[in-house]
C-alpha cells in the first residue's frame, strides 16, 4: 500500500459543491452529524481513501469477514430548494500520526479542488471536561468575512476559545484550505468529552443545516440524545458525589478540555 491510496468508485459532476468533514473525534460529534446527513440524504459513495497513517488494524464485520480501515467521500446532488451539491467526508478513524494528518488533509483538499469546492465545513466536539446542560456551538473560521454569517446561523465566537487550538483534521483543514484560497469554518459542539454526545451533535446539525441550506430529519439524533441524557443524569449524580474528593474522576484539578 502507498502512503495514501485514493480509489474513485464513480465519476460525478457537481455544481457549486460544499465539502463537509465529519471524522471521529471528541464525543463523536462530527461523525454523528456527517453520518446522519449521509443516511438521511441517501448520499452516494464515490471515493474510498486508504492510508498507512490509519491505525494498524482491520475491522471485523458481522459475518466474520474483515476490511481495511478507510475514509470515504459521499456525494449528494442538490434537490429542489437546495443551493449546493455536497461532498461528505466520513470514515473509521483520523490519522494515527502527526505527519499523516498533513498528508491526508492535503489529499482531501486536492479532492475538494478537483470538484471545484469553494467552501468547507469541518465538524467536531469541544470537550470541556464537565457535563453540559445546554450544548452550544462554537465556531472558528479561516476568513474573518465568514464570522457574521456564521453568527446568523447560531454559532458563537468566544475570545480565547478553544484555548488549546483545534487539533486534528478539523483544524488542519481550515489552515491548509486558507493557503489554497478555500474559505472554511469549523463548527464545534460543546460537550463533556467523556461519551458519545448526540445532543451536542443535534446542535451542530441545526447550525450546519442552516449554513448549507438542507433539511434533514432530526428524530434519530433526538432519540439517541434522550437515551444519552439518562446516562448523563447518572454521571451528574456521580460528579456531585465526588466534587470534594481530591483527584477524583470528575472533580480533579486537571484541565480536560480539548478538541479534535
Amino acid at each position: 500500500m502507498d502512503e495514501v491510496n485514493v480509489v474513485t468508485l464513480k465519476d460525478v459532476k457537481l455544481k457549486n459543491p460544499i465539502m463537509v468533514e465529519g471524522l471521529p473525534g471528541v464525543g463523536h460529534v462530527g461523525k454523528l452529524v456527517a453520518d446522519h446527513i449521509v443516511e438521511e440524504l441517501k448520499a452516494e459513495k464515490i471515493i474510498e481513501v486508504y492510508s498507512q497513517h490509519f491505525p494498524p488494524q482491520v475491522l471485523v464485520m458481522d459475518d466474520g469477514t474483515v476490511r481495511l480501515v478507510k475514509n470515504e467521500i459521499y456525494a449528494h446532488k442538490a434537490m429542489k430548494g437546495e443551493k449546493h451539491d455536497l461532498l461528505l467526508l466520513v470514515g473509521d478513524y483520523q490519522s494515527a500520526t502527526s505527519m499523516g494528518h498533513y498528508v491526508l488533509a492535503s489529499t482531501f483538499l486536492d479532492i475538494a479542488e478537483q470538484y471545484g469546492v469553494k467552501r468547507i465545513y469541518t465538524l467536531g466536539g469541544y470537550g470541556i471536561g464537565q457535563l453540559v446542560e445546554a450544548p452550544s456551538v462554537i465556531c472558528a473560521v479561516n476568513d474573518i468575512r465568514m464570522a457574521d454569517e456564521m453568527r446568523s446561523y447560531g454559532a458563537e465566537f468566544k475570545e480565547n476559545e478553544p484555548g488549546g487550538g483545534i487539533v486534528g483534521i478539523s483544524g488542519l483543514l481550515l489552515g491548509l484550505a486558507e493557503v489554497k484560497g478555500i474559505e472554511a469554518a469549523c463548527l464545534m459542539g460543546v460537550t463533556s468529552g467523556y461519551l458519545v454526545d448526540p445532543k451536542s451533535a443535534q446542535e451542530v446539525l441545526k447550525v450546519l443545516s442552516d449554513a448549507i441550506g438542507i433539511e434533514v430529519d432530526m428524530k434519530p439524533l433526538e432519540d439517541r440524545a434522550i437515551e444519552m441524557e439518562k446516562i448523563m443524569a447518572r454521571l451528574k449524580e456521580m460528579e456531585e458525589a465526588q466534587t470534594d474528593v481530591p483527584g477524583s474522576f470528575m472533580g480533579g484539578d486537571d484541565d480536560l478540555r480539548y478538541i479534535r
